[in-house]
């Protein structure tokens, strides 16, 4: 049985090469779920020229380059006039700048006025209210620029489009509002991934009707357009009408859309972009904070505002899973009532979910409606968010609105899944109950959407619904051992072995698919077995943990990861637990010495950066070992992501991702943190395999699936997460590029597919959207009918395959198929085997506070646990407002008094907590200011160098919770020093690491370094020289001796006043590396 489970996607969704689907020998249910990406943001028309007038290389004359003016609501005309010139002596077009489409048929476009004419056009426009299809918008933005005179044979239309065989060109020898079907009427070009465009070819293909003296201009102008489009990573670019002249070229009209992923390559041109809303959807302010949030976490932070006075609002966790319950409102007749879309994932912090919700919150609680206020806390299974820690921040939310939610009539419903939820499920339920707030709480026993259902008034709300064992009992042994009994570990290597690997379940061996003719069967193609190694890239030792333990509790003899590779360190050995032994496995600088060391290991795990991930794909590719790679990261421009398809396509690679989750193959093997933390995949019985295969492009919905598969069926037989980005693939069928969802359809009719299939596609809501909405990591783009996730789940269900009402009854639907291939004799419900334990890891049983540990050293002369450092009771600000100095500082440090002389110093109150970097920050930011680079040039430089830099990132603080000692200092600089260049810099290069990681802030280390820098080239005591030289030699460092001096005397004089023995390090927290003869 396969599931095929799909959110719509402008057909660049999986391609499935049906005739392989023995790549699932033993499955019988399948599951897909297909999602677009958010990268390709629609530009202004005056945004979109610019880049074009600036850009553009070509030998054609581009006439009225950057001749266009912006007119608002507050533009002063008469100023507006003296910037531009040529409005007072030019005849003018003036039309909104706002995403609209067929602008001159909706009468929108002012033609031939001059300036006085055009505000006499816009009274009865700007700022009045105006409908565009089905969305109502208020006419804000316009553009005036100069008339063109032209004749009908001089305007042309050309476009040019991303699709993920490469880039295609279509030009049409008539252009202008009467074009019409561009698609049936254009010729068409298409310039391969990695092929060049040239004249020749647009000659031949696309300017057949074109007359000769017109045909070098245009084919100059369009090969220069398209490198352009390649250059500054558009993915669509139209221009109607494009008008040639005796005088030279004209760009009319212009629409397009740019790849925000790559904003990091391309900054130096782009400069500050601004992506507008959607026409007819306002630009809300708390949109705007929940944007500017998320932009300075690393986490995902996404809210739209549908309907601010309706009464269903959402807070989902996850991508994929906050389309899953938009669509599943709308089904149910809640479209009108849906106030938003949104979702938080990716690990918010507490203060980041808290201020996520109490916006909401605030937003929920200003209008009355008669029928009171749902809120739906909603949320697939979460790999590794602690779901407990992130409720806090929503309980701390509903507390602080507790008042007016009241007031509302708010009723709340709860369900969510993950590591620890049940903590986070049972704070939420108390706070219900002490607020008085009607509050609803579900678990992972409760079918996702359930809570719509019950919400919206559609089923009934249980009394008391079943509660789910607690994370820890998971992972206890249910005989009361504390170590795996050596007989069932060696039957589970053994005797048991060829049972499971072999086949999840017995089969009929007479039984033929249900209504199909039996085939002959292609060749078994499978990525991984029981044997299968890897290399992971990247230093995450939370997944290499997670796949060793999945790894021990599947019986495997050996772990999967054979190796790491991380550049910015030395080759060393990283510690790992092997069930109740720990192992090391062996890190490497470059990829070669891991390859030649390994050369048994075929997959490669990378959790390389969305800069870092391209170039570490392409040099995976050159060892041809490796057969499978799995890309992690999310926000690779599609461009890299194309590049990185053909060469794989080429070398027989699969590629799982990008945006990835992993898969996981119960019993065999898993990718990264696939299926979650230990409890989950004990939960979801992977440890062994199933009868169900699916592929998914949500990781937070895989794990959804692997719940609903485990309730319903037998379990899971592989399943694989292709990945969230547009092009994101995974080659596990030998696919074929450009194939839609119709071709399983096809596949299914033409008999290739034999076996069960159970689709849907998600995405339904977006049909019943006045105005566009921009999904999160789930983002769903139709652009036609055929595109629609309703008219996929129409057409599959015509060709055949199993199709729920919606996504609420796809657990049911998946149980009814399963039961009767069941009853039928198909296949045989695997029998249980309880896996071998694996204890639980000090630092999470720490967490959930299932134990308690004795302090092994007191100290009271310092405290860095809270928010802020503590000097012998004395917060760090006060230690730097009271301005007590150096002597004072010792004081503190010394003898818990500020007892010793005042000598003033705005740095060296730091101490202990001062760390070694400041010589190499100095350095790092100063080279790179001094060469000229841009801060994004710099930080793209040393991540492809594999060099940290210096001075940036902290493992408490963070842009969310910053350091207040660097607040002071950076308030102190910039009262008080005469210069700050380099200061300033380095705080430009920190918005850009916060913006991936939000513990990527300059520390103090890396502030002291740039400050010293500008105070020692602007003091006027040294020369420039002088100064460099001082830094070269490593002079800064002595503040750090002198910090850590005193540190040091102050703890050992604290110690003896405290009548501390002779410490001993507790022996079972170390690691002793001995040769393996000598080891206990």
């Amino acid at each position: 049985m396969f599931l095929f489970f799909s959110l719509i996607n402008r057909s660049h969704s999986i391609s499935l090469c049906p005739s392989r689907m023995s790549a699932f020998p033993h499955s019988s249910v399948i599951p897909h779920l297909s999602i677009s990406v958010m990268s390709a943001k629609a530009i202004s028309e005056q945004t979109g020229k610019e880049f074009l007038y600036k850009h553009i290389c070509t030998s054609a004359a581009v006439q009225n380059r950057f001749r266009y003016a912006n007119v608002a609501a507050e533009t002063d005309f008469e100023r507006l006039a003296q910037e531009h010139p040529w409005l007072l002596t030019e005849r003018l077009v003036v039309k909104p700048d706002q995403l609209i489409k067929r602008r001159g048929k909706l009468g929108l476009v002012g033609v031939n006025l001059d300036l006085n004419g055009v505000r006499e056009w816009l009274k009865s426009r700007l700022m009045r209210e105006t409908t565009v299809g089905k969305a109502k918008g208020v006419l804000k933005n316009f553009l005036i620029e100069p008339f063109v005179p032209h004749k009908q044979e001089e305007e042309f239309y050309v476009c040019i489009y991303a699709t993920r065989e490469g880039d295609y060109v279509l030009f049409h020898h008539e252009g202008g509002v009467d074009v019409g079907d561009v698609d049936a009427k254009a010729k068409k070009l298409l310039i391969g991934v990695d092929e060049k465009i040239s004249e020749d070819s647009v000659k031949k293909e696309l300017l057949t009707h074109i007359p000769n003296d017109k045909k070098v201009i245009l084919a100059s102008f369009i090969v220069g357009l398209f490198n352009l489009y390649e250059d500054l990573f558009f993915t669509y670019l139209e221009i109607n009408p494009l008008v040639v002249t005796k005088d030279g070229v004209y760009v009319l009209d212009m629409a397009a859309k740019i790849d925000a992923t790559a904003d990091y390559i391309c900054k130096s041109k782009w400069g500050d972009v601004e992506f507008p809303p959607p026409f007819g959807r306002e630009a809300y302010p708390e949109e705007a904070y929940i944007a500017d949030l998320d932009a300075k976490s690393g986490a995902s932070l996404k809210l739209t505002l549908l309907n601010p006075r309706g009464r269903i609002w959402t807070m989902v966790a996850g991508g994929g899973a906050s389309v899953v319950y938009s669509d599943t409102i709308c089904d149910l007749g809640g479209v009108n009532e849906l106030a938003n879309y949104g979702e938080y994932s990716g690990a918010p912090s507490e203060q980041q979910t808290y201020d996520y919700a109490k916006t909401i919150l605030s937003l929920m609680t200003r209008e009355k409606h008669p029928d009171g206020k749902v809120l739906i806390i909603g949320g697939s299974i979460a790999n590794f968010t602690n779901v407990a820690a992130t409720f806090k921040g929503i309980v701390r939310a509903i507390r602080d609105y507790q008042v007016p939610l009241k007031e509302h009539e708010v009723t709340i419903f709860v369900r969510r899944g993950g590591p620890n939820y049940q903590e986070g499920l049972r704070v939420m339920g108390e706070v219900g109950k002490t607020t008085g707030i009607p509050i609803h709480v579900f678990g992972t026993e409760t079918h996702m959407t359930a809570i719509v259902g019950m919400a919206l008034g559609h089923r009934p709300i249980p009394n008391q619904p079943p509660v789910a064992a607690h994370t820890a009992n998971f992972l206890l042994n249910s005989s009361g051992s504390t170590s795996t009994p050596a007989s069932s570990r060696t039957a589970s290597f053994s005797e048991n072995r060829a049972k499971v690997e072999d086949s999840p379940a017995k089969k009929n061996k007479t039984g033929a698919p249900i209504g199909d003719v039996p085939l002959p069967a292609a060749k078994s193609t499978s990525l991984f077995s029981k044997h299968t190694k890897s290399i992971v890239w990247g230093m995450q030792t939370r997944a290499v943990q997670g796949m060793l333990d999945f790894d021990y509790v599947c019986s495997r003899e050996e772990p999967s990861v054979a190796a790491m590779v991380y550049p910015f360190t030395g080759d060393h050995k990283q510690k790992y637990y092997w069930g109740h032994k720990e192992i090391l496995i062996p890190v490497y600088k470059n990829m070669s010495d891991a390859m030649k060391k390994h050369p048994d290991v075929d997959v490669l795990i990378s959790f390389a950066s969305l800069r870092s991930a391209y170039d570490s794909t392409m040099e995976t590719m050159q060892y041809p070992q490796i057969h499978t790679i799995a890309i992690i990261a999310e926000g690779i421009p599609e461009a890299h992501t194309r590049k990185i398809i053909k060469a794989a396509d080429e070398k027989g690679v699969t590629i799982i991702g990008p945006a990835t989750v992993g898969g996981i193959k119960p019993g065999c093997f898993k990718i990264g943190n696939t299926g979650g933390m230990l409890d989950n995949i004990l939960a979801s019985k992977l440890y062994r395999p199933g009868s169900v295969a699916y592929v998914s492009r949500s990781g937070g919905m895989s794990n959804e699936l692997n719940n609903i598969i485990s309730r319903t069926t037998d379990g899971v037989f592989e399943g694989v997460a292709i990945g969230g980005d547009r092009y994101a693939t995974v080659f596990l069928f030998a696919l074929l590029n450009g194939t839609e969802e119709y071709k399983i359809g096809q596949a299914i009719e033409q008999g290739r597919i034999t076996k069960p299939v159970v689709c849907w596609c998600i995405g339904t809501c977006a049909t019943m959207f006045s105005s566009e909405v921009q999904f999160g990591h789930a983002g769903a783009c139709a652009n036609q009918a055929s595109e629609t996730a309703v008219a996929k789940n129409m057409a599959l269900k015509e060709a055949g395959a199993f199709v729920p009402k919606s996504f609420d009854e796809l657990g049911e639907l998946i149980n009814s198929v399963y039961d009767d291939l069941v009853a039928k004799g198909v296949i045989q419900p695997a029998v249980e085997m309880p896996p071998p334990t694996v204890p639980m890891d000090y630092s999470w049983a720490r967490e959930l506070g299932l134990i308690r540990k004795p302090a092994s050293f007191m100290t009271s002369i310092c405290d860095e646990r809270g928010q802020e450092l503590i000097y012998a009771g004395m917060p760090i600000t006060e230690v730097f407002k009271s301005e007590i100095g150096l002597g004072g500082t010792l004081g503190l440090l010394w003898f818990q008094r500020r007892s010793l002389a005042k000598i003033s110093s705005p740095v060296s109150p730091l101490g202990d907590r001062f760390g070694g970097a400041l010589d190499a920050a100095a350095k790092q930011f100063s080279k790179a200011f001094d060469s000229g680079m841009l801060p994004m040039e710099f930080v793209n430089k040393m991540k492809k160098d594999g060099k940290l830099i210096m001075g940036i990132g902290h493992r408490v603080k963070s842009i969310n919770n910053p350091d207040m000692r660097v607040q002071i200092l950076k308030d102190f600089v910039k009262q008080h020093f005469p210069s700050t260049q380099l200061m300033d810099y380095a705080l430009d290069v920190e918005k850009i690491t916060t913006s991936k990681k939000p513990n990527l802030i300059l520390n103090v280390d890396g502030f002291i370094g740039v400050a010293f820098v500008d105070l020692l080239r602007n003091c006027g005591g040294f020369t420039r020289d002088e100064a460099d030289e001082f830094v070269e030699i490593g002079a800064l460092n002595g503040i750090f001796v002198l910090g850590r001096s005193m540190g040091f005397i102050g703890h050992y004089l604290d110690q003896k006043r405290l009548k501390q023995g002779l410490y001993r390090h507790p022996w079972d927290d170390i690691s002793y590396v001995l040769p393996e003869h000598m080891s206990m």
